[in-house]
């Protein structure tokens, strides 16, 4: 069950407390377990450095504000502070002198995680050393037709199959599987595996993580392939994208799918130094957490940027907040973090309609839609198969004991041992686009990060989808509009991209939406943006001609798509109270598969 959310306003106070605030007070407005918080200051505390506040998250400044004076001492939190300079001896012995713990160097974001009484976070946040300070929040987990869907089974056919290119799946753990063993030799194909959740092994207990391994990697041996690639192209050979691929193995989350952003930054830092160990070129991110604060801030977020700008290309789930309309967005502005980065590859759920044609395929009512909150980045950036697909099963995890009837059976396998299991959700959408990156630098070893995202965005089919369609599960309608907030730049296209040549020279950091003084919305891009350089990297290039308006940078004018009274317009969206009111973040939890409650494929 997702989380319901409720519209914070300019002042509002937290159920524990009877007493308003005033409406004269501005807040930082965001959602935390569907619970209203926000923060009151009277007095605005500065130093050299600029106002106190702004190194503390809304939550803590929340918290810190409404906490009596005689409890601070005797409260405690589990917090990631980010430093000014990288993590050393004085800061620590500066967390050690106010009594704090630490759990965990974090040097990804020049901080680390710690456990901290409220009244050391107060008095760590006036230190000018101090950048910002954060919950370790929660995190957790976000066909079978989805090999044709996105053509992986020509690619395959071709000869490109990961050879070569390794993918660290940062995810429950992977659980061994005869899917993953090189088929000749026996060995397995996971080289590496750590667990950075205290207690347990780097097995998978929650049952997410196979799959998503078996999405990007899975070599179709227990369903009467043959151990290499699909290229007899049979439908009830359960193939991964690229089944020569080899994994590392970098467990987050325990056993009910959740963890913390110190165990992802943690496992983000192993995967940046086994790099070149391994031949890491791809990080899977299936998994994120409500928006807090701008990505610019957001320890996970500048965790991913750092991993992208070591030459990795990290591919993040966009979250499944699509069906929440507790906000009237009809689940816009529902990005998770860190899929709201603008660097990463942030993916959306289709559907295959239970066909091998992607002519009938439609995006999946759970997939959420941009823009970003607070920084109204345009995400998604592409969209791939996510609904009902069939990949590896862990007996015995979490998932496996919840939903007994997603268990399928392969070719090889006895009645009572299924070898496969099927899942829904962003978090299965993610890893064919992985697989997707696996293939093209198998091709091509020298493209950098920023040269794969845009030829993965340029090459993705921009002509697929109608304008509109709709939606009804279980009595409910969901209306979908097919716009660049929900299907980015296109479906992917696995066989385009791997006859695309075109070196993007330049950032392929996502654009940010903006309103001009009209009404409209556009697209406005870094300025070292590789959207900027030329016609061929052009918006209507990537994003398709329908985006533009009379092929200005407009999408739609406010009278065009976006009306005042229809069920398409979503005119809320551009209200000025939620998507551009720059105050509104959003709760910590959510899951990025939605396991047993996907579309049906209809």
């Amino acid at each position: 069950m997702l989380p319901k959310l409720k519209l914070v306003l300019a002042s509002f106070a937290h159920a524990a407390f009877a007493t308003a605030i005033p409406t004269a007070l501005a807040a930082v407005c965001f959602f935390m377990s569907g619970t209203a918080l926000a923060q009151r200051r009277t007095v605005v505390e500065t130093d050299s450095i600029g106002p106190i506040a702004q190194r503390l998250s809304p939550e803590l400044s929340y918290i810190l504000g409404h906490t009596r004076t005689s409890q601070l001492s005797r409260q405690h939190a589990n917090v990631i502070v980010q430093f000014r300079k990288p993590l050393n001896r004085s800061h620590l012995a500066k967390v050690g002198n106010l009594g704090g713990i630490s759990r965990r160097s974090l040097s990804l974001v020049r901080g680390g995680s710690f456990s901290l009484s409220l009244n050391a976070i107060q008095a760590l946040a006036r230190d000018p050393e101090v950048a910002y300070i954060s919950p370790d929040r929660s995190i957790k987990t976000t066909n079978d037709h989805f090999q044709q869907s996105v053509g992986a089974d020509v690619a395959q056919s071709y000869g490109w199959d990961g050879s070569g290119v390794t993918v660290a799946v940062i995810d429950s753990g992977i659980t061994d599987h005869p899917d993953l063993h090189d088929p000749v030799t026996g060995a397995s194909r996971i080289l590496y595996s750590q667990s950075f959740v205290p207690g347990t092994d780097a097995s998978d207990g929650y049952g997410h993580g196979t799959h998503v391994a078996g999405i990007i990697a899975g070599n179709g041996t227990m369903s009467g392939g043959n151990g290499e690639t699909n290229r007899a192209n049979v439908s009830h050979e359960y193939f991964g994208i690229a089944p020569k691929v080899n994994l590392v193995n970098l467990k987050v989350l325990d056993a009910t799918g959740a963890g913390h952003d110190s165990y992802v930054i943690a496992a983000l830092q192993r995967a940046i130094a086994l790099k070149n160990t391994y031949q890491i070129r791809v990080i899977n991110l299936s998994l994120g957490r409500r928006v807090y604060e701008s990505n610019a801030q957001d320890p996970l977020c500048q965790a991913v940027e750092a991993a992208w700008q070591s030459g990795i290309v990290v591919v993040v789930a966009g979250g499944n907040w699509g069906r929440d309309n507790a906000l009237g967005t009809h689940g816009y502005g529902m990005i998770s973090a860190p899929g709201n980065d603008p660097y990463a590859v942030t993916v959306g759920a289709t559907r295959t309609m239970g066909t091998a044609a992607n002519t009938d395929d439609r995006i999946a009512s759970y997939s959420s839609k941009g823009p970003t909150l607070i920084d109204h980045v345009v995400k998604p950036d592409l969209v791939a198969p996510g609904n009902n697909v069939i990949s590896l099963r862990a007996p015995h995890s979490t998932l496996d004991a919840k939903h007994p009837g997603n268990e399928v059976s392969g070719a090889h396998d006895s009645l009572l041992n299924p070898s496969y299991f099927s899942l829904s959700g962003t978090s299965m959408a993610t890893p064919v686009v992985s697989g997707a990156v696996a293939l093209v630098l198998q091709q091509n070893p020298s493209l950098t990060a920023d040269q794969v995202k845009a030829r993965l965005m340029k090459t993705a089919d921009k002509m697929l989808f109608p304008q509109f369609d709709s939606f009804t599960l279980a009595g409910v309608s969901y209306e979908h509009q097919y716009d660049v907030f929900t299907v980015g730049a296109g479906y992917l296209d696995i066989p385009a991209a791997l006859s695309n040549f075109d070196l993007a020279q330049g950032s392929a950091r996502s654009p940010i939406a903006t309103r001009d003084t009209f009404g409209n919305v556009v697209l406005q891009g870094d300025s070292s943006s590789v959207w900027n350089s030329s016609v061929i990297w052009g918006s209507s290039v990537i994003w398709g001609s329908s985006v533009l308006l009379n092929s200005t940078s407009v999408i739609w004018g406010s009278s065009v798509v976006w009306g005042t009274s229809t069920v398409q317009g979503y005119s809320v969206i551009w209200g000025s109270s939620v998507i551009w009111g720059a105050t509104v973040a959003a709760d910590s939890t959510g899951a990025e598969s939605v396991d047993g409650v996907g579309d049906p494929d209809e």
